[in-house]
């Protein structure tokens, strides 16, 4: 009778250690694999989330679709990447990055902020995945490789980059009757430099990483308007955590907010002021009003997730509440 006990406690004791030695894979995507700002942001995730049970092992990824698959498979326990390829998991936040949604720094810091209350900790549910983390990469910009496209009738039949698996963005280049030339991310940057892309969309922490400045040249510009914020997201396989573990997660990653808007607006100041390019106020209404067409029609393809389109339509209303779009109920 002694020896069979002990043999269970010795059991117990070996599960136990096993459990505690068990490390969570976190693949994160960074252009610049782990010599880069998100790589090196998920470190002190890795620390901090030891104070929650997680063992977490980074494992860097420079192409981010590879990144989501291995997350998507059950090789990865959780994974870090961009909004846009987050909505494919949960497209409640993944619609926070929907054109025009989110159009400056004020509305940004909100709705991330609300992003860690436990209210909407239901909505991270999804499919077997939780968002446990959503932050900051900054605004998305119009980028051109000639200043002479600066209007919506200038747009016509000019190249645009687009992600192969953003539904988005296609649908607004249609409609002003541009050309959709699809691609992974990887490619963005080199086919905008060797002149395949006329237009591209992406925020400006990309722009040294993907030396966008060689397609931008001397003829090109950023045009100084936001197309949509971009967030990057932590994705987990809840049954892979402890209990808790994604709210835990949630609020931290709300607390950095601010030191990921700082670092953001330092890669932003240290563009050079020539690569900038104003457009007239006159245009600007007529992007908003198909980016928020767009929205409609996306979320009725269920693209967008309603609820969210709700909540943002809120938050800008708040802000400007004389805009053209605060009386409409679409969203």
């Amino acid at each position: 009778m002694m020896q069979i006990k002990a043999k269970i406690i010795a059991a117990a004791i070996l599960s136990v250690l096993a459990m505690s030695s068990y490390a969570q894979t976190l693949c994160v995507f960074d252009p610049l694999g782990s010599s880069g700002d998100n790589y090196s942001f998920m470190r002190d995730y890795e620390l901090v989330a030891k104070q929650w049970g997680a063992d977490i092992d980074l494992k860097p990824y420079s192409d981010e679709r590879l990144a989501a698959a291995d997350f998507k498979s059950g090789k990865c326990d959780a994974a870090a990447m961009t909004g846009i390829r987050a909505r494919l998991f949960n497209n409640f936040v993944g619609s926070i990055d929907s054109a025009g949604g989110v159009i400056n720094s004020d509305q940004t810091k909100t709705i991330i902020s609300l992003m860690a209350n436990p209210k909407l900790a239901p909505d991270m549910l999804s499919n077997g995945t939780e968002v446990a983390g959503v932050s900051s990469l900054g605004s998305a910009y119009v980028i051109v490789n000639d200043r002479n496209i600066n209007s919506l009738l200038r747009l016509a039949g000019k190249r645009f980059g687009t992600l192969d698996y953003d539904k988005a963005i296609p649908y607004i280049v249609e409609r002003i009757n541009g050309v959709v030339v699809p691609t992974e991310l990887k490619e963005l940057g080199p086919m905008f430099n060797s002149g395949k892309f006329d237009v591209i969309f992406v925020p400006l922490v990309a722009f040294k990483p993907l030396e966008l400045n060689k397609g931008v040249g001397t003829k090109g510009a950023i045009a100084r308007f936001t197309v949509a914020a971009t967030t990057f997201d932590i994705l987990i396989h809840p049954d892979q955590f402890p209990d808790g573990y994604g709210q835990k997660s949630r609020t931290w990653m709300a607390r950095q907010l601010d030191r990921q808007m700082a670092g953001v607006r330092k890669i932003e100041g240290g563009i050079d002021a020539r690569y900038w390019m104003e457009l007239s106020p006159n245009v600007i209404p007529g992007y908003y009003k198909i980016m928020r067409e767009a929205r409609i029609g996306l979320m009725k393809d269920g693209v967008y997730n309603k609820k969210m389109l709700g909540i943002l339509k809120k938050i800008r209303c708040r802000q400007e509440p004389t805009n053209f779009e605060c009386p409409l109920t679409e969203e």
